[in-house]
């Protein structure tokens, strides 16, 4: 079906910036909207923000509004993550959904990565 690769995580001073990419393999033109959550030990997975197919539409959750941009180039989703806080620490997943843009729900999404570790020290 669709195989979603992430990478460009890693260890970030608060303040400083990382960015993020997930590369889309195998039937991608069946891939509408993406997205990128987080999730940390305990706690559900945290909608961060999603892209239509055009690129041109895109939401955020509040607290990452301002700080991180969402873009995409065809089989390929970036996550520019500026100003990062201690809070933002979490393992990052890129998902992709056959239906059209605008959840930001986990559970709409068809398609997940593996997840790349995102550690931000203060």
């Amino acid at each position: 079906q669709v195989q979603l690769v992430e990478s460009g995580g890693g260890l970030a001073q608060a303040g400083g910036s990382l960015r993020l990419s997930c590369l889309a393999s195998g039937r991608t033109f069946i891939i509408n909207a993406m997205g990128w959550f987080r999730q940390t030990p305990g706690k559900e997975r945290e909608f961060v923000a999603t892209i239509s197919a055009s690129g041109t539409s895109t939401l955020y959750t509040d607290s990452v509004k301002g700080r991180f941009t969402i873009s995409r180039d065809n089989a390929k989703l970036y996550l520019q993550m500026n100003s990062l806080e201690p809070e933002d620490t979490a393992v990052y997943y890129c998902a992709a959904r056959r239906a059209y843009f605008g959840s930001s729900s986990a559970d709409d999404y068809d398609y997940w990565g593996q997840g790349t570790q995102v550690t931000v020290s203060s």
